[in-house]
């Protein structure tokens, strides 16, 4: 009776835990999921479909094989297994486990090791973690390597003088997207990753599950983030230029970016404009630009002058297109120096970065960029992905 209390009590205070670490949400059917089968406490049998179905989901008459009920199920049980996997629990210690089949929550306790020393658990680290590694990794190998001796460092041109001179170290931040799963729970070796721009989060995907459950009931968090592989091509440009300074400089995704660091450090932002995340609103805010219905299209806000990138409909075709490029400098608050080098679509990303490392800048972007502020927008003539020409579009002054 004594173990049977101590395993109760234990059970509670693991769902009281994961209820205030907000692990399965404050609220919503993921939430009311865990907390009906928490309420039934560690030894309760399976529950049904059609239990969890009218207690849950207030489906009166439910089958006995109901998707929504094992979708939900499914979800509930990667959250908990996503949840221990970054954050173990040490020996002797007890998790929350849902078990296979089972629509129980049980107690497992992780048995404490025989005569061994006690090992430090490593971190887990995320795609993007993984990815800030790799890239710092890159930038390590060419400050320590060819740029070593400071003769090699290329020259360098007015748009990047500012920040050489700044005293903060910098931060790469690179445009990323968020993906989710679609998972079908009968067949899922037919699920796919999708890209939605009204899904950045794990917390947005939340929030459309709620407000649309019919269109996201099989979509799944699964940790992912990618990045258009044209950034390769304007950080190989940029590198070698921020490699000339001393400061420490690292490389981020934009979805890891927080206010707080423009209170410490410098941002060079290089990706497509619908990667920008919390730079994007601060970047167009006090421009004399800003961006259309689409990603695709950027606006002067006084004449209503459109740029709109044709990529989309040309790409797979030998036809010639055009995108743009925008590139700025600016002072955002917390005094952060943020230079922009960004495109509508990724032909424009391509081609943009050696015209921002050249020395030689065409000279309206040359006066402009002799300013504290400014902003230029680059036309970008692309045939099935390669960079062809350049046309410098317009260059001006800004906040």
């Amino acid at each position: 009776m004594a173990l049977q209390a101590h395993s109760n009590a234990a059970f509670q205070a693991e769902v009281e835990r994961l209820r205030a670490g907000g692990v399965v949400g404050t609220s919503g059917r993921l939430r009311e999921l865990f907390d009906f089968l928490a309420d039934r406490g560690p030894d309760a049998e399976s529950a049904s479909q059609q239990e969890i179905g009218a207690a849950v989901f207030g489906q009166v008459e439910t089958d006995a094989d109901d998707a929504t009920v094992r979708v939900y199920v499914h979800r509930l049980r990667k959250k908990l297994d996503d949840h221990y996997a970054a954050n173990p629990v040490r020996e002797g210690q007890a998790q929350l486990d849902l078990p296979a089949g089972v629509y129980a929550l049980r107690l497992v306790e992780q048995p404490e090791p025989a005569g061994l020393p006690d090992v430090p658990a490593k971190p887990a680290l995320g795609s993007l973690g993984l990815l800030s590694m790799l890239l710092a990794a890159i930038i390590a190998a060419f400050a320590a390597g060819y740029f070593l001796d400071r003769s090699n460092s290329p020259a360098t041109n007015a748009i990047w003088d500012q920040l050489l001179e700044s005293e903060r170290p910098v931060l790469v931040v690179l445009g990323d997207y968020y993906l989710f799963g679609e998972i079908n729970p009968i067949y899922p070796e037919q699920g796919r990753l999708i890209r939605d721009f009204q899904v950045n989060s794990p917390e947005d995907l939340l929030r459309m599950q709620e407000a649309d459950p019919d269109r996201y009931a099989n979509a799944e968090d699964v940790g992912l983030n990618y990045l258009p592989f044209q950034s390769a091509y304007a950080l190989q440009s940029v590198v070698p230029l921020l490699a000339a300074t001393d400061r420490p400089v690292e490389i981020i995704a934009a979805s890891e970016l927080t206010s707080d660091q423009l209170n410490t450090h410098d941002v060079v932002y290089l990706g497509l404009l619908s990667g920008m995340g919390l730079l994007e609103d601060i970047t167009f805010e006090n421009s004399s630009l800003r961006i259309g219905d689409s990603y695709d299209e950027i606006i002067d806000r006084e004449s209503g002058e459109r740029w709109m990138s044709d990529e989309a409909r040309r790409l797979a075709s030998p036809a010639f297109y055009r995108d743009y490029a925008y590139v700025a400098r600016y002072r955002a608050p917390g005094g952060a120096l943020v230079t922009v080098v960004a495109s509508e679509r990724v032909t424009g990303l391509r081609g943009v970065g050696p015209l921002v490392a050249s020395d030689e800048l065409d000279d309206g972007l040359a006066d402009s960029a002799d300013g504290d502020a400014f902003e230029a927008l680059y036309q970008i003539t692309g045939q099935q992905g390669a960079d062809l020409s350049n046309r410098l579009v317009l260059a001006r002054t800004r906040e």
